[in-house]
């Protein structure tokens, strides 16, 4: 069974014993020790949720999150704690790798701490930042001191009152310049959304402990990419006052493709590959798919070890790893997915070569193709009628209820747009 299985369990148990549901009506929240949820299952592998699709779904249904409010305590109510991620605007920045490093090896970046390094040694974090002698200070586990604030409230609009008092926080890196303390959180896993927590509560310890800005930074690494987020809170003693000051992109890679790029790959697919015995994809967000992929590639994982590193429920797990068998990039092994001989092979390649052959294996597929050729003929991703009518003429596999077809539409459108916005802003 899968953690997230496990913690859904729980959780139900939970709510059930103490009648969590009927004090929340009451009251407007719900305080629960560390203590209590041991005895169903560890608190620590009950209280964290990254982003939004990892809550169970008994908090979920009813609008419901939780907080920790001190080192063994926390609170659950309709808080408004996550954020939803902003899409970069700008082109990706090229910045050069040190020669002279030989202890990492950037193209097998491999985790949150690695790419954290990759991006402070290669002066991305400078750049973003605008700040010069920037140097690693804080980072790790601590406590985040007593502060209270307000929290915005899924039920109406008055905010919630939420005090804590010493609960633990993890930085996983600080760096500090002249004239400001960067306070970083970063991930190796694309999500939508973000626990907002994770910058403030450090936010707030580290602002009345230096005089200089205390700034939040979010960032993931996938695909050779860096996105870094800026964050303020315009109101200090409100966690949903957060606001993107700026969001960029850097590659150590040449990313840059050309629309010329994209309709050559076109012009040069002369057969389509047979559509695979596997459900035709399901999977909007193609970045995930590429994503999934690197963490097959990084680990040797099951469909267990995909809900849980990535915090997929079980149908989503399904949805991508489908998705990157679709396009003969894994396989399974038995239990397990690897990469296929592409697969290791693409995913070996340089950001531009990569992209590339994900174009071209998506347009191998006839659907794919016929779609761009509309797109083409448009300057538009077509309507989802005019997709669903391309999809009914290329004998998709188990593909047959309209509601299905409509379904399955959304993510060709998807994976269209995914290619155009690789030359976006050539287009623009």
């Amino acid at each position: 069974m899968s953690e997230f299985k496990y913690n859904e369990e729980a959780w139900e148990k939970i709510f059930s014993d103490y009648h969590i549901l009927e004090e929340i009506n009451e009251k407007g929240f719900f305080k629960i020790t560390s203590e209590e949820i041991n005895k169903y299952r560890q608190a620590r592998l009950m209280t964290k949720f990254d982003n939004s699709e990892a809550i169970p779904t008994i908090l979920s249904r009813n609008n419901l999150s939780i907080l920790p409010i001190s080192g063994n305590s926390y609170m659950i109510s309709t808080f408004k704690t996550y954020h939803k991620l902003e899409q970069a605007s700008e082109n990706v920045i090229r910045v050069d790798f040190p020669q002279y490093i030989e202890s990492i090896d950037y193209n097998k970046i491999t985790s949150e701490a690695l790419a954290l390094n990759c991006a402070y040694i290669t002066k991305i974090l400078e750049d973003f930042l605008e700040e010069e002698n920037l140097v690693p200070t804080v980072s790790g586990k601590m406590g985040s001191g007593d502060f209270c604030f307000q929290i915005g409230n899924l039920k109406n609009n008055e905010n919630i009152s939420v005090e804590v008092k010493n609960s633990r926080i993890e930085i996983d890196g600080g760096y500090e310049g002249m004239n400001s303390l960067a306070i970083i959180e970063a991930k190796n896993k694309i999500s939508s959304d973000f626990l907002v927590r994770q910058l403030y509560y450090p936010y707030r310890l580290w602002k009345d402990k230096v005089s200089k800005k205390v700034r939040p930074i979010f960032i993931i690494y996938s695909n050779s990419v860096f996105t870094l987020y800026e964050y303020r809170f315009n109101d200090d003693n409100n966690y949903s006052s957060i606001e993107l000051v700026k969001c960029r992109e850097y590659s150590i890679d040449d990313t840059k493709i050309t629309f010329d790029t994209i309709k050559d790959i076109y012009d040069n697919i002369h057969e389509f590959v047979d559509e695979p015995e596997v459900p035709f994809p399901q999977a909007d967000n193609f970045n995930r798919v590429i994503n999934i992929c690197e963490l097959v590639r990084d680990n040797e994982i099951n469909k267990k070890n995909v809900r849980d590193n990535y915090e997929f429920v079980e149908r989503q797990a399904d949805y991508y790893t489908n998705a990157a068998i679709y396009l003969g990039l894994i396989k399974r092994k038995g239990d397990f997915f690897e990469l296929t001989s592409v697969g290791k092979e693409i995913f070996n390649m340089n950001y531009k070569k990569r992209q590339i052959e994900f174009i071209r294996r998506i347009l191998s597929h006839k659907v794919f193709y016929e779609v761009m050729k509309i797109y083409f003929e448009q300057s538009e991703v077509p309507s989802n009628k005019t997709v669903v009518d391309c999809m009914k003429k290329c004998n998709l596999y188990h593909v047959v209820s309209n509601e299905t077809f409509y379904r399955r539409a959304s993510t060709i459108k998807s994976w269209i747009d995914w290619i155009i916005d690789l030359v976006r802003e050539e287009l623009d």
